[in-house]
Order: C-alpha cells, then structure tokens, then sequence
C-alpha cells in the first residue's frame, strides 16, 4: 500500500526533529519532560507541518503506552468513552497516550466530557491545535495541562528535511537524482514553515521529472511552479489572519514602510481586500490622526479607488495609502480623548447638561426661561469663556494635543487667544 514519503520519513528521534529548538533543544523544557518519562496532559499549539504529530509519536515510544489517535474533525464523546472502556485489554504498563488532533472542533460539552477521562491519570492527554488554545480550549482542559507552541520551521532546518526527502526517494525509486542549484533552497524557503508540505513537494517534484539515462532531473523551474502561492498560510478565521491585521497595523504605527508593505502584500495575495482595507482606514484615524488629518480623507479614496478597481491593481492605492501612513507624523491624541470620555461615560460620570447648553424651551412654567448662553460668534476672536462640561466633570480633560507641527500649531492659536 502507497505511503505518503511525509509519513515514511517521520523522525525516530527527538535529534531527528527540524526545528522547535526553543522546546526539544538540548536545554528545551518539553525535550526534559520527555526524556523524564513523567509526561502530563499537554497541549500542542502551532501551525500544520510543525511536528505536532510526530513528538506526540515519539513520547509514546518513549514513556511504553500505548498511543489512541482521534481527530475532533470527526471523533465523538463516545469515542474517548471506548478507549476508556478498552483500557485493560491494552498491553501498556504505563496507560495510555491519547492523542486528540484539532480539539479546537470539539465544542464545549465534549470538551467537558473529556475531563472524566484524563482526571484519573490512566489516560493521558496531548491534545494539538492550529489556533490559539487560550481562545478554544475549555478552562478546565487547560488548568490541566501545559501548553507547548511550535513555530514554523524556518529555512535551515526545512532544508534538512527536504535533503532526506531526496535521498529516500533515490532509495524507494532506485534512481539516481541530479538536482538544479539551488531548487532545494527555494523548495526549503517556499515550504512557508511546513515540514509536510516541502517533502511533499519533493515527491511531487520527483513524480514529474524527466529521466535522462537513469538519472532524475530536479530543476528549479518546476520548483517554483509546485511552491507558487505554496507558503501563504492564510484563514480568515484563524489565528494567522489576525496576526497579519495585527502586524499590518502596528508596522504603520511603527512607522516602517517596509514592513507595512510586506504585510500589505499578504492580503493582497490572498485576495483579501475588505481586512486590509477596513484596517487601513482604521489606522489612518488612530496612529496618524491629527498629526496629519488629510490623511484620513486620502486614505478613503484610495481604499475607494482599490475597492472599485479590484486585484490585481488594487494593489496600486492601497500601496499608495500604506507608505503614506507609514511615513506620516503620527498621533493618537483623538484616539486617547475619546477612549477617556467614553470610560467617564460608561461609568456613569455624567451628570446634567449645564443650562445654558440645553434646547431652548420651556420649562413648564409657560414662558421660556433666560438660558444665560454666551454666543462666540459675538465675541473677538469668535471664543468666550464659558462652561461646557457638566459640574460633576467640569475640570476634565480628556483632549491632550499631540507632540506635532499640526496640534502643537493648533495649541498655540488657542493658547494666544485664551490668555
């Protein structure tokens, strides 16, 4: 039966794992743990292609029980009550490992379940997820376990994984591979971090090459063609989204062109424009603001300009509005005045409208009362002193003007008139 080369290839070894050296180095916590024998509950959390998996295989191996795998795609309550069920029949001195892959799928009530069967020690939980288990997994899990983040693979190690793919494959088919410099680098790098991604595009690479006197040619030309669009990790649901919005924004903030444009990029390629439009919009009000206030409407029509044209030359404004903003003087001044009122707000620091601010009208009492309101348009320099704050927070300043030429100009025109 055919066997995928990712499968084949998995390691034997915590030595054979690429990458994580921040938990399996020589020093790493989870590596210390392991070899420990005294394995809690714990969950994996990281990308697809990481090695989630494959430690989890290992840890069975190493600890003598027995390893029970389910996906929360498709496994059920009921499944976990049958393992629980079966545990006697098991031939494993120490329990048994399960291993329950995607938990972020099972809903709370199965999550909750799941906690009888890993109270008593007999089963062992390592439970692996794509996002964030602080947002998916149930508290009760949590509190009960330890949570281990693996990172995507970078470059150097994928490489190593991608070499051993080569050579296997030379093994499993008898041939002989010449290979173009530089195709496994760019197969390394493209991978996006994924491990089974790049030995699956190996495989591929050696299904369709030409053989020329017995010998298979690897070329870079196909390299790119398998890995195009092949590192883009991208869910709008997910994790990874958030973290591009996240990084997009903060780059400008920043005030890094360069980086805001990567980033910027990330959307487009996924053909993302709402996101990343709705979140420079939002950036061009919160970190540029009054420093630069033609920001705001530059950047609405470019987003409008992007949002009429579509991709691929919406590509051309929105680029437009990334490295204005990045290189724009930036203030949150707007941004701290309004989150300030609005805390008073919802606190229920209020108080009543001072009178002479109030809708002329009557008051009940058959004529209307003399408000007392100053009109500025009739005074110099259209500005008088009068109270606008409710007396409960008549002193309150929300509104402080930002360090700029813009606001510290506009500080200065009050300052001249109010002295």
């Amino acid at each position: 039966m055919y066997q995928p080369l990712a499968d084949a290839l998995r390691p034997a070894s915590l030595d054979d794992v690429c990458g994580q050296e921040h938990i399996l180095g020589s020093d790493g916590l989870l590596r210390r743990i392991i070899e420990s024998g005294n394995v809690p509950n714990m969950i994996f959390y990281g990308p697809s292609g990481t090695g989630k998996t494959t430690v989890a295989n290992l840890i069975a191996n190493k600890t003598r029980r027995k390893l029970c795998k389910l996906n929360a795609t498709t496994a059920s309550s009921a499944d976990i009550k049958e393992i629980y069920n079966q545990l006697d029949t098991f031939l494993a001195p120490d329990g048994v490992l399960l291993y329950l892959d995607e938990i972020q799928y099972f809903n709370k009530k199965q999550q909750q379940t799941l906690l009888e069967y890993i109270e008593n020690g007999k089963i062992t939980l390592i439970a692996s997820t794509t996002e964030n288990p602080y947002f998916y997994v149930y508290n009760a899990i949590l509190s009960r376990a330890t949570v281990f983040e693996f990172k995507p693979v970078g470059a150097n190690e994928a490489l190593r994984a991608v070499k051993r793919a080569v050579t296997a494959l030379e093994a499993r088919n008898g041939v002989q591979a010449e290979v173009e410099p530089g195709t496994l680098e760019h197969v390394a790098q493209s991978c996006g971090g994924d491990i089974r991604k790049a030995i699956n595009a190996v495989e591929l690479l050696f299904s369709a090459a030409k053989q020329e006197n017995g010998v298979q040619k690897i070329t870079l030309d196909d390299a790119k063609l398998i890995s195009q669009r092949s590192a883009m990790r991208y869910d709008r649901a997910g994790d990874d989204h958030y973290d591009d919005l996240s990084a997009l924004m903060k780059s400008i903030r920043g005030s890094d062109p360069d980086a805001a444009i990567h980033y910027l990029a990330r959307f487009l390629e996924a053909g993302d424009l709402p996101s990343a439009c709705r979140r420079i919009l939002c950036s061009a009000c919160e970190d540029i603001g009054l420093a630069y206030p033609q920001a705001i409407p530059i950047v609405k029509a470019c987003v409008d300009s992007a949002l009429q044209l579509g991709l691929p030359e919406a590509r051309l404004p929105l680029a437009d509005a990334v490295i204005l903003l990045a290189t724009a003087p930036k203030s949150n001044s707007g941004y701290l005045a309004i989150d300030a009122a609005m805390r008073d707000v919802k606190a229920g620091k209020t108080g009543n409208v001072p009178r002479e601010l109030q809708n002329v009208h009557a008051d009940g009492t058959g004529f209307e009362r003399e408000q007392g309101y100053l009109y500025p348009h009739s005074y110099p320099n259209h500005w008088v002193k009068q109270q606008y704050l409710p007396d409960e927070i008549k002193d309150r300043q929300y509104y402080i003007y930002g360090e700029n030429k813009t606001e510290q100009a506009a500080k200065r025109y009050w300052d001249e008139i109010k002295k």
